[in-house]
């Protein structure tokens, strides 16, 4: 007499289950590519390990098939450290933004033969990175230093050696040592969105905002579709007496992210010095809105009284 209530319970469940697999599984990006070695042949069984630049527990790995091709799905959305390493091998490591729903396709990776001590080394530091991020994890950050330190000793050209070096004398407030790591870690991979960004915030809190917004629109370049860079490039171009500039930015940032408070309340400053009343009005209220309890709420508030008189 029961079978029939469980069944339709189960059902339902299993029913459940698969939308709440779907829905996860949708957010999630992918990332995939193909190694070879310098004459162009396969590499099979390198290995890939994927680490998040702002939370290093967070974590996937993967190897190359025969043919040298792999693939991770399941990725959440944010910038990552790519590793592609193999016996024998130099590795190698590229930062990547993997997106909802993204598909990041590193193409033809080609790993360069290196000598048995070299290879001894990078697999001393390697062992030595992944130690100190995990002291980093447990918020044992001058542990972590010394590890990356000890890192970068045994490899000095590994540029994630030294962001991450930055990120943890970030985290003790050591600011003039975490710019100094920054600044290595840019100056071995130019391309790389969060080293960018990251020396671009140090400077722009020590209210050096030309030097900042260069730092800032090269990771606008490297990653257009990030709200935050475009904002952050718009608060240095607004203390430069950009406003122009720093307005198209800012538009850009609520386009990507409608609900962008602190971009509306950019805006309505700008406005307020165009004398553009209306629209001014439209983006503080926005502002309130999204962000009725913000520091700047009063103000805004303030504001809006004068612009409504």
């Amino acid at each position: 007499m029961l079978r029939k209530p469980i069944l339709i319970f189960l059902t339902i469940l299993l029913i459940i289950s698969f939308f709440a697999f779907s829905g996860t599984a949708q957010v999630r990006g992918k990332v995939r590519g193909v190694v070879v070695d310098a004459s162009g042949n396969p590499l099979d069984k390198a290995t890939i390990t994927i680490v998040s630049t702002r939370l290093a527990s967070q974590r996937y790995e993967t190897r190359t098939d025969k043919d040298g091709r792999f693939a991770q799905i399941g990725i959440y959305p944010g910038y990552y450290q790519v590793t592609i390493k193999k016996d024998g091998y130099l590795p190698k490591v590229f930062e990547v933004h993997v997106e909802i729903e993204g598909d990041t396709n590193l193409g033809t990776v080609t790993l360069e033969t290196a000598s048995e001590q070299v290879v001894k080394n990078l697999s001393a530091a390697d062992k030595t990175f992944v130690k100190a991020n995990e002291f980093y994890n447990k918020g044992e950050y001058e542990k972590a230093i010394a590890g990356y330190e000890e890192a970068i000793k045994l490899s000095p050209d590994n540029w994630a050696y030294y962001f991450n070096l930055g990120l943890a004398h970030k985290k003790l407030g050591k600011m003039a040592e975490a710019r100094e790591a920054f600044s290595k870690a840019v100056e071995l991979n130019p391309g790389s969105f969060s080293a960018n960004k990251e020396m671009g915030e140090l400077l722009a809190k020590e209210e050096q905002y030309e030097t900042a917004a260069v730092y800032y629109r090269k990771a606008v370049e490297l990653s257009p579709n990030d709200p935050d860079a475009r904002y952050n490039l718009a608060a240095c171009l607004m203390n430069l007496g950009q406003s122009e500039e720093a307005m198209t930015h800012l538009q850009k940032t609520v386009e990507l992210k409608p609900d962008y408070a602190e971009a509306y309340f950019a805006l309505g400053s700008i406005l307020i010095s165009q004398n553009n009343r209306e629209s001014a009005i439209s983006c503080l209220e926005k502002f309130l809105q999204l962000a009725p309890q913000h520091e700047k709420a009063a103000l805004a508030r303030q504001l809006l009284e004068f612009l409504k008189k």
